[in-house]
């Protein structure tokens, strides 16, 4: 019997425990730890965060759709992972502790023979003081902060209502923070219900972001070629802005947030403060708090982890200049480079280096969007985790492994700039690769056939129809496996 266990219940993590079972049959055993009993659909929780959607359609138990499956469930905390286990047991393991009311506080030792991370990442609200739902600004990261943050935004509209200009800023919280597009498409949320309420006029909206450009989001833009003319997301991106008389604050991070003050420095040095009535801040993500230990009891920690905390795999972390950057940099198989039965997928394997070009202001502040690996990629990376360890069971250890570079991996996003059937709309993208190429594609990075941007109510629908589609595929029900990742 093969011991799989997964570590994380996310798109990734998730992905990887279904095609686990429907793969690898009932000669393997799967097991699931995540410390949240719930599976929460991220994409959507911008409408959580706008009032157009509920808690209960995003989420759902896990614990039902593993029993249905027999994968076996634990909803507890990984605290350190053992690859050569210890010195009375050389089996490998997972030493964990449990978050559920039944067990909480409790611990265990999950042994395995394959060890896929999907953990995720670790909300860095810390990296900026007076950031996050314990600070002063609210967040979409979760659907509970996403219901604070709706209650929040819906205070502020009654003030606008009652005729009280209000400053709304919306962006990320630090130099090196990630998901510029969940920030983008809140921003063009909150913009679309405060039009709908009758009181955008009276209020500011200001969108602060450490991207260099609008329209960078973090894989350095896109070109785009619409009707025979090259575009690019840049000059797209720019023109919503001014449509939608949306400010915004580039190449910044946000030192420290004060009550209704957000200090920020900007990538020439300069520094300032901006006044706000309501703020949803991004924060920074980091790798979640995960020890490893050798067979003897050593703490290996800095062998299978970066300094960011994320897990290593076979990417080139040689910290070489941006110049020298190239796409073959990126990971392929997601495996340890140490321990070949361990790879980690989705936000928890560390990125080589940024995709966007990194900059650093005179005082030495680095101001660089930190490279997205959610959404598609994520579950891509999760089902090929999955197949990597069916040729190894099947062809052993040295079995050819299928790859799925980023750099060789499509992707498709669907921002929503307002939730309507009839008045919504959303920008479409498309990019192929996620990260850039420059020696297959000289000039762009990118295909230019296969890399586009749209926007329009069409994209709304296509944004609804995947949050049904993909929280229909989570939930196992029949032939999911049809629906691509």
């Amino acid at each position: 019997m093969n011991r799989v266990l997964i570590l994380g219940a996310g798109i990734a993590g998730h992905t990887a425990a279904l095609h686990a079972k429907r793969i690898l049959g009932r000669n393997s055993q799967v097991t699931v730890v995540s410390p949240n009993s719930k599976y929460n659909w991220i994409p959507s929780n911008i409408w959580v965060g706008v009032g157009k959607m509920n808690s209960k359609q995003v989420t759902f138990d896990l614990a039902p759709i593993y029993k249905k499956k027999n994968i076996a469930f634990h909803q507890a905390l990984a605290v350190s992972i053992h690859p050569e286990g210890n010195g009375e047991n050389s089996n490998p393991y997972v030493e964990i502790k449990y978050t559920s009311k039944e067990k909480s506080g409790e611990s265990a030792k999950l042994e395995f023979d394959y060890l896929i991370n999907a953990t995720g990442p670790k909300l860095n609200f810390a990296a900026t003081p007076g950031l996050g739902p314990d600070g002063h600004t609210v967040s979409v990261c979760t659907y509970g902060h996403a219901m604070d943050a709706a209650e929040a935004l819906m205070s502020v509209i009654k003030k606008l209502e009652n005729g009280i200009k209000q400053t709304l800023v919306v962006g990320v919280g630090h130099g090196t923070c990630t998901c510029e597009g969940a920030a983008f498409e809140y921003a063009f949320n909150v913009d679309h219900e405060l039009r709908r309420a009758g009181v955008r006029e009276l209020a500011e909206l200001i969108y602060i972001t450490n991207e260099y450009e609008l329209g960078d989001f973090g894989v350095g833009g896109m070109i785009f070629s619409q009707q025979g003319f090259q575009t690019s997301s840049k000059m797209w991106t720019e023109s919503l802005f001014r449509e939608r008389n949306v400010k915004a604050i580039l190449g910044s991070h946000v030192e420290k947030i004060e009550p209704g003050v957000i200090h920020y420095e900007l990538v020439d040095g300069t520094k300032d403060v901006l006044k706000y009535d309501f703020a949803m801040l991004l924060p920074p993500f980091r790798g979640v708090d995960l020890a490893a230990f050798n067979r003897s009891g050593e703490n290996i920690s800095d062998k299978i982890f970066a300094p960011s905390g994320f897990m290593k795999v076979d990417a080139d972390y040689s910290g070489k200049p941006y110049e020298e950057w190239l796409a073959s940099d990126w990971p392929k198989t997601y495996q340890n480079p140490t321990y070949s039965n361990i790879y980690a997928v989705g936000i928890a394997f560390a990125p080589p280096h940024q995709i966007s070009k990194p900059r650093k202001s005179p005082n030495g502040t680095l101001i660089a969007p930190s490279p997205p690996r959610t959404g598609m990629p994520s579950g891509i990376m999760g089902k090929l985790a999955v197949r990597s360890i069916a040729q190894r069971i099947k062809n052993g250890d040295h079995a050819q492994l299928p790859t799925a570079s980023m750099a060789d991996m499509g992707a498709a996003c669907i921002a929503s700039a307002g939730n309507g059937l009839l008045h919504g709309s959303a920008a479409s993208m498309t990019m192929y690769p996620v990260v850039p190429d420059y020696q297959k594609y000289p000039n762009t990075g990118r295909s230019i056939n296969d890399t586009f941007g749209e926007i329009g109510l069409a994209g709304h629908w296509i944004k609804l129809l995947l949050h049904y589609m993909f929280i229909y595929k989570a939930k196992a029900k029949p032939f999911w496996y049809l629906i691509p990742e």
